[in-house]
C-alpha cells in the first residue's frame, strides 16, 4: 500500500496513515472487502512500530472504515455513504474556516469571499 509519511508533517504518524486510508476508501481506491496489509507487514513497509500502524487501524474501525475480523485480517468496510458525506463536509468546513479567518485578517468583505467561493466552485 502507497502510503507517505512525512517527518515534517505537524500530524502523528498515526494520523497520516488513518487519514491516507480514508482518503482512498472515499475516493473509492480501496472497495468494500478489500483487504488492508497486516499491522505488522504494514509498520516493516513503512519501518514504523507495530503500535502505530494498530492505533491507525482502530481509528479506522472506531469511524466504520474497516473492519477486523480476528485470525483473518482487516477489510474495508461497507461504504455508509451518509457517514462518508458527513466526513467531507467536516474536512470542507474546516478548510472554510480557514478561509474565513484569512479573509477577515485580510480586510476581504463576506460578499467578496462568496464571491471568491462561487468561482471557485463553479470551475471558472
Amino acid at each position: 500500500m502507497d502510503i507517505i509519511i512525512s517527518n515534517s508533517s505537524g500530524k502523528p504518524i498515526y494520523e497520516q496513515i488513518t487519514q491516507q486510508i480514508k482518503n482512498r476508501i472515499i475516493a473509492g481506491y480501496l472497495n468494500e472487502g478489500d483487504a488492508l496489509p497486516s499491522m505488522r507487514l504494514l509498520a516493516k513497509e513503512l519501518h514504523i512500530s507495530v503500535i502505530t500502524t494498530k492505533r491507525a487501524y482502530e481509528d479506522l474501525e472506531r469511524d466504520g472504515f474497516i473492519e477486523t475480523v480476528a485470525g483473518k485480517g482487516s477489510f474495508v468496510a461497507r461504504k455508509n455513504m451518509e457517514f462518508i458525506r458527513e466526513e467531507q463536509l467536516k474536512k470542507a468546513e474546516n478548510l472554510l474556516q480557514s478561509a474565513v479567518d484569512a479573509a477577515k485578517s485580510g480586510g476581504i468583505t463576506l460578499g467578496k469571499l462568496i464571491e471568491m467561493l462561487s468561482l471557485l466552485y463553479s470551475g471558472e
